[in-house]
């Protein structure tokens, strides 16, 4: 134990940070520091070390070679302590965390969280906006909710709705759209960080071999729809992201096709852990928030420019 008072503790968690999460930024938003503290903190803990433990490389930190077992020990020893901690801590059954990607939780979750609280009274919400996939053996997260194909390593995750893609512009851009191809004529807004390319729409929509443009990139899905509400161009969405526009007729849907993308909307928990009532709450709520938006979205009149 004597070894630990010759590093300062906040030094070793921003080695293990580092080295897991591949960045000093990412490691910065996972301590809640800035860039430049996780910097000196690294810096320091080598000192007192006496070795390196990154080479600096134009790509960033990278762990030197016998640095692997340091690292390995670190990350095992602050799990432990996390794990020790949550043991030691008290549940506190009237808040809720849940981990969820910014888009998610202001289109979907924010404008409806009213009738949560109408219904749970007594539980609050925190919302913990991130698109980094939640780590139950280190965050302070009772669920997540996250995109993908739902095969995250050390997590359950259940289906709350399949994904597909679509074309949405605004009103003033669908004059002359009469067929799918006309699409390719339009500005192209893409999200920079989309997990599936416009090929899946192009396909299901018969344009193999086609390619889109881009006008424009952003670095959220949430950005790119208010550059198509402006009139700036097409994107592509999904439904939870664009009912709300559509509905409004902020935007249209130029064609009533639908192409899957393989992935899902999930609700993410600590695999094989027993769900407590608050979660179990909040999943049911979820799920019929989403029947609900579902059936919305089916009243609506799309593929304005196929009639």
């Amino acid at each position: 134990m004597q070894n630990l008072n010759r590093v300062h503790l906040n030094g070793l968690r921003a080695l293990e940070s580092v080295a897991r999460l591949g960045s000093l930024q990412a490691a910065a938003d996972e301590l809640g520091v800035t860039l430049g503290a996780v910097s000196q903190q690294v810096i320091k803990a080598e000192a007192q070390l006496g070795r390196p433990i990154f080479a600096r490389t134009p790509k960033g930190l990278v762990p030197v070679e016998g640095s692997a077992p340091l690292i390995a020990r670190l990350s095992q020893g602050f799990q432990a302590l996390s794990e020790a901690v949550a043991i030691g801590r008290t549940p506190d059954d009237t808040l809720l965390t849940v981990s969820v990607a910014p888009v998610f939780a202001g289109r979907f979750i924010l404008p409806r969280i009213d009738r949560f609280t109408a219904r749970h009274p007594d539980l609050r919400l925190r919302l913990d906006a991130s698109a980094r996939l939640v780590d139950f053996s280190r965050d302070d997260v009772d669920l997540g909710i996250r995109v993908g194909r739902g095969d995250w390593p050390g997590v359950e995750a259940d289906l709350l709705l399949a994904q597909t893609v679509f074309p949405v512009c605004a009103p003033s851009l669908v004059a002359g759209l009469r067929q799918p191809a006309d699409i390719l004529k339009l500005p192209v807004l893409m999200d920079g960080h989309a997990m599936f390319p416009w090929d899946v729409w192009l396909e299901k929509a018969g344009l193999q071999g086609h390619e889109v443009k881009p006008r424009h990139v952003f670095s959220e899905a949430s950005l790119a729809m208010e550059a198509a509400i402006a009139g700036q161009g097409v994107m592509l969405a999904w439904r939870l992201l664009a009912l709300s526009a559509v509905k409004q007729n902020c935007l249209v849907v130029p064609f009533g096709i639908e192409a899957p993308t393989g992935m899902g909307h999930y609700l993410v928990t600590r695999a094989g852990a027993r769900r407590p009532h608050k979660v179990r709450v909040f999943e049911a709520w979820l799920r019929q928030e989403l029947d609900e938006a579902m059936a919305e979205w089916a009243a609506l009149d799309v593929g304005l420019a196929e009639r």
